[in-house]
């Protein structure tokens, strides 16, 4: 069992956990949990001696990672390190199923899972994010003239959230999930702009060269990631951690996009709260210009003769 402190991470899959601490810890905590994580295989059998010295860092390093993970020494974080491993190879066994759902679960149980799966994920994300960032981030797309969201494949999918969420508030937001559409938008953005890029490993060459085409044209650049120190991070970018929890092999990346979701939520709420005034107004114009495609309350639930032409 992990230890009650309320500031530590409740029971759950380790390497999720370490994932989501490795970018706020002092550095030698830190080479500890990025030891573990390039080959926990190798790493799990190790005493505690051993990982220290592997990892180039001391006893002690060991241990305070330990606790900061909500375990109380280095044996409870081995077992979990082992149990993870566990889950990982039965979940690769099951062939593409999210981690956790086997073959032949019930549908009651499919929900109840992805469910939970879903929360820790939030929940974890939660933890590790810099509300003094998100607040930065977000006071910056507010008073930007233009905003270029990129995101490749499933982060795709998250960059047209965002930018269609600010467009709806009156703020100019294109999003680019093609490597072409990224560079050809990046090229054309200036001091008054702000480029977001959406990479789970921070590595996505699309988006982190159309990234670095943005910062030269002198566009501030913010990266959403699950890997701070990736070639994402550059200097001086901001920069929004998300919790990866991969454990197994994922369909559609769906647990991380949760948590890039709760993200665009958290940045569009702020961003809402910062031009109240404007955002409101541009709702109500939408509202009223779509109204005639809503269909009557009175015709949605009569009967259809009496809705037939």
């Amino acid at each position: 069992m992990c230890s009650d402190k309320k500031e530590n991470f409740t029971e759950g899959d380790i390497l999720s956990t370490l994932r989501v601490l490795a970018p706020t810890l002092n550095r030698g905590p830190a080479a500890v949990a990025d030891f573990l994580l390039a080959d926990p295989g190798r790493a799990m059998p190790m005493t505690l001696a051993e990982v220290a010295r592997q990892s180039g860092t001391s006893d002690a390093s060991v241990i305070r990672l330990a606790r900061a993970a909500g375990c109380r020494g280095y044996r409870e974080l081995r077992t979990r390190l082992a149990t993870s491993l566990g889950r990982a190879e039965g979940a690769s066994e099951e062939g593409s199923y999210p981690a956790g759902v086997a073959a032949g679960d019930s549908p009651e149980a499919v929900i109840a899972k992805l469910a939970a799966t879903e929360r820790e994920t939030i929940a974890q994300t939660q933890r590790t994010l810099d509300a003094a960032v998100v607040r930065d981030v977000a006071e910056s797309l507010a008073s930007a003239r233009r905003i270029l969201v990129v995101g490749i494949g499933a982060s795709g999918l998250v960059a047209r959230d965002l930018a269609a969420k600010l467009s709806r508030i009156g703020l100019v937001a294109h999003a680019a999930a093609e490597a072409h559409d990224a560079l050809t938008f990046a090229v054309l953005l200036g001091p008054e702009d702000v480029f977001v890029g959406i990479s789970v490993s921070g590595r996505t060459r699309d988006v982190v060269d159309a990234m670095d085409l943005a910062a030269n044209s002198g566009a501030a650049t913010v990266g959403l990631t699950a890997q701070p120190r990736s070639a994402i991070g550059g200097a001086g970018r901001a920069l929004i951690s998300v919790a990866p929890r991969e454990a197994g092999l994922r369909i559609g990346a769906t647990t991380s996009r949760s948590g890039q979701l709760f993200v665009v939520d958290a940045l569009f709420t702020m961003v809402y709260q910062l031009r109240e005034e404007e955002s409101a107004r541009a709702l109500a114009l939408s509202r009223d210009a779509l109204a005639f495609k809503r269909t009557p309350r009175s015709r949605r639930n009569a009967p259809p003769e009496e809705t037939s032409a």
